[in-house]
Parts: C-alpha cells; structure tokens; sequence
C-alpha cells in the first residue's frame, strides 16, 4: 500500500511517498481502508523533529485521524465492525496511508450525512476545543479571545464559545478576508496577529484559548482581565519566551490563571462521547467545518508547504 513516511526531518520536501506492507489489525484493533486523512498542526511539528525526543525517528508514517471503511479486525473485536464507515484516531502515526489501524476505542460509526472528510476536520480538533473552555471554566455572559483560530481548533472554539453564549468572541487572523469568514462563524471582533486592531474590541479577556504559543505569548497574557484564564492547545508558532512566567508574577495582584492542555489527559469515554455529540450536530447543521482543500496522498508535500506558509483556513484533507 501508499504511505507518506518522514524520509528527513525538516521542510516538507523530506516527505516522501513509499510502498510499505499493509497493517495486519492486532488483538483489540480493526484495519480500516481510509477515504479521508486528517492533516494537523501536529504533523508539521512531528515532520519538524520538533519532538525527535519524544521518540519519533525518521521513517514515521505521519496521521494521527483517518476516516473510512472497516475492513479487518483484530482478536477480540466483533466482526460485525467490518463493512462500517467510522472516524478513528490512529495514535499519531500510521494515518497518512492507504490502510491504518486503530484501536477499538478510539473507533466512532459515522452518522448518516457526515462525510468522511467533515469527520477528520471536527474529530480531534473538537474535542480540544470542547475540554480547553471547560479547562477554562468558561461561562455564558463572559469575553474569549481565540488566538490562530483560523485553523480546525480554533474554528470549533469560535463556535463553541458563541453557542455558549459568550458576551464576545474576537479572534486573531492574518487578513480581512480570514476575519470575515470568522464573523460568519461566530466571532465578534477580528484582531491582527499581534492582537490589535479592533477599536471596539473589548478591553480584556475573561478566557484565552491559544492555538499559536510562540515569543508573542506573553503579549496575550497582558490581555486576560483580573480572574482571567489562558488556556495553551497548541505551539505551531513554536516555544513560548523562556521568561513568559515572569510576566504572570509581574501580575500577581490579578490573579491571573496559565494552563497547558491536552486531549490526552481527557478518559478515552469522556473524549468519545463529546466527539459523537458533535459528529451528530455536525451531520444536522448545527456545528460548521470547514474543508480547505482534498488533496491526493501524493501531494502531502504540497499540503505541508501550504501549511507552513499560513495558507490554510479549516483543514486540508488528504485522500488515497
């Protein structure tokens, strides 16, 4: 079968396109033949070598969410799976193929109406969403500022947020065509990159969900409210400023809250149950995605590159 592997950590030219075995679905596992492929923020830092010490090693199969058809399944899974259409999280490897396996808990059934590519767009990127504003005890009435909420994380946030009833919703993006698709999907006030802009944008945040990190992650401290709470998903923008810590001590008096989030501290039940919620609002209309492009498998190169250039709004799929 085509899988994408890491052929040199790096820029997207070290992705290559290679002839490797099918998986064979171990106990607790089914095969599922993809028809749609996630491509994340994540896989760009893994392609990076961002996180070499973590124990990824050139020669990794990229993915980590795939939807399609089962096709197999392991020892102790009931064959009935087989024929299904289902979302599955693959584990941070092996989704960027034409076959992938996954454990049986992390396999959801794909409702009628949702394709396998709105699935790979909401699957991992909602839950994040989900969990980040509950880890920041968001409440109705309040201010959230979504920072790089051009991408699938974000873009759940911004909807999330606004059904929740928040008093404001502002998000940052690179250009007024990203901040008009963002108003139609819920957001209140548009803000550049560094934050500014918006001369009725509210004077603080009562929650901020950061998607970017980076060196500007201290000037986004600054704009939390007395109580408020910065919740970090993500750091496509890279390491946050060493000293970033300084600038919560600096505002002791207050009282201002930093966390970091990830879905994987989240009970598999607990992640799954959010995410069949939302596949079914999603098949119903009530929750948005937004599909930047379907590409080949064979051009993950291309999708790599527009990625790294800040091309994509919502998410690019690949498809075998």
């Amino acid at each position: 079968m085509k899988a994408v592997v890491i052929r040199t950590f790096g820029d997207p030219d070290g992705l290559e396109i290679v002839d490797v075995p099918a998986p064979v679905p171990a106990p607790g596992q089914v095969r599922i033949a993809t028809e749609a492929i996630g491509v994340g923020g994540v896989d760009a830092v893994i392609r990076r070598g961002t996180l070499a010490a973590y124990g990824f090693r050139e020669g990794h199969i990229l993915g980590s969410e795939v939807a399609g058809k089962v096709t197999a399944v392991g020892g102790g899974v009931d064959a009935s799976w087989i024929g299904r259409r289902v979302w599955a999280f693959t584990g941070l490897s092996g989704g960027y193929a034409e076959q992938a396996v996954a454990l049986i808990e992390d396999v959801l059934p794909l409702p009628d109406g949702l394709t396998g590519a709105d699935a790979v767009t909401l699957g991992g990127s909602g839950v994040v969403a989900h969990f980040a504003l509950d880890r920041a005890r968001f409440t109705s009435g309040e201010t959230v500022l979504v920072r790089g909420a051009a991408g699938s994380i974000g873009i759940t946030a911004v909807q999330l947020a606004a059904r929740g009833g928040a008093n404001a919703v502002a998000v940052t993006t690179s250009s007024v065509e990203r901040g008009a698709r963002l108003r139609d999907l819920g957001a209140t006030h548009v803000l550049d990159r560094s934050g500014e802009g918006g001369s009725d944008s509210p004077a603080g945040f009562d929650v901020v969900i950061d998607v970017v990190g980076g060196p500007q992650l201290s000037l986004f401290l600054d704009k939390l409210t007395s109580n408020g709470r910065y919740v970090a998903v993500g750091v496509v923008g890279g390491q946050p400023p060493a000293d970033f810590g300084m600038r919560l001590m600096d505002a002791f008096r207050r009282s201002l809250s930093f966390a970091t989030f990830s879905s994987d501290t989240v009970p598999g039940p607990d992640r799954q149950a959010v995410r069949s919620s939302h596949f079914a609002d999603a098949a119903h209309g009530d929750l948005r995605t937004v599909v930047h492009a379907v590409l080949p498998l064979d051009q993950a190169v291309l999708t790599h590159r527009e990625m790294d250039a800040g091309k994509v709004f919502g998410r690019v799929v690949l498809a075998p």
